[in-house]
């Protein structure tokens, strides 16, 4: 791999923010000088992205390696100094020695070994495809909720057929609230002529259809004579009653007078 050493430099000076830092002792590595004795060499340690810079100090203006962390794994090791938390940046590339390094307690060791293992490339792009994944999932989860509740708002809103007829009228006579014209005709030709006249009430030219099994509400209307008898029998009766009342009044005034 061929890198630009001033645009690398740039980059590890840069004020782009570092994802880890700190200070680790290392013998030596790609990049590194080795150093002379088995105590390690300390050196400050810059973490951006999947390079990882090391520094003279924290102070230092030039780095002194960096190693990219692609195609390779982090792991726990053993230090050549007692007491020392080390681990290693192991790459699959034959004939490249491990990065052996070492934190000054288990918590930073923790820390650093979980920072190297999540930089490269490779991992984020298993957790994009993972994240992916859960939100397809979402989507289709949503997708169907939405589905089911949807289906029961329309159940519950979805009108229903009436079982029956409503209470209305019907050329001045009234029905029955459960039952239609032509079930009151033929649930009343089933029974007997004085009981259905009395318990369905049926009166005026509502008679006069039932013998010719027509319809109490709207008689046959092929027949002018038929729909002139059945209009003409309430008007005659609205009629007589309104000339008993006029004679009534009137004979009221006269008995007036009299007295």
């Amino acid at each position: 791999m061929k890198l630009n050493e001033r645009s690398v430099t740039h980059y590890a000076l840069s004020d782009s923010p570092a994802d880890h830092t700190g200070y680790l002792r290392t013998w030596g590595g790609p990049g590194t000088p080795p150093t002379p004795s088995g105590t390690g060499r300390r050196c400050w340690f810059v973490l951006k992205g999947n390079l990882l810079f090391s520094f003279e100090s924290r102070e230092g203006r030039a780095p002194l390696s960096l190693v990219v962390l692609e195609g390779c794994t982090v792991e726990l090791a053993e230090a050549p100094a007692p007491e020392e938390f080390a681990f290693a940046i192991c790459f699959d590339a034959p004939g490249v020695r491990p990065h052996l390094l070492a934190a000054d307690g288990p918590a930073a060791q923790e820390a650093w070994v979980k920072a190297l293992s999540r930089a490269s490339f490779g991992y984020m792009r298993l957790v994009v495809r993972e994240l992916e994944s859960q939100l397809q999932d979402a989507r289709q989860s949503l997708a169907l909720h939405r589905h089911s509740s949807w289906k029961a708002i329309s159940s519950r809103c979805k009108p229903q057929a009436p079982d029956c007829w409503s209470l209305g009228l019907e050329n001045g006579h009234s029905l029955p609230r459960d039952c239609s014209p032509m079930g009151l005709v033929e649930e009343g030709s089933s029974r007997s002529a004085g009981r259905g006249l009395a318990e369905w009430e049926l009166q005026g030219p509502a008679s006069l259809l039932l013998g010719r099994k027509q319809s109490p509400v709207s008689p046959e209307t092929s027949c002018f004579s038929t729909l002139h008898n059945w209009y003409g029998q309430e008007i005659v009766e609205l009629r007589r009653g309104w000339q008993q009342r006029a004679r009534g009044s009137k004979a009221g005034c006269e008995e007036q007078v009299r007295l």
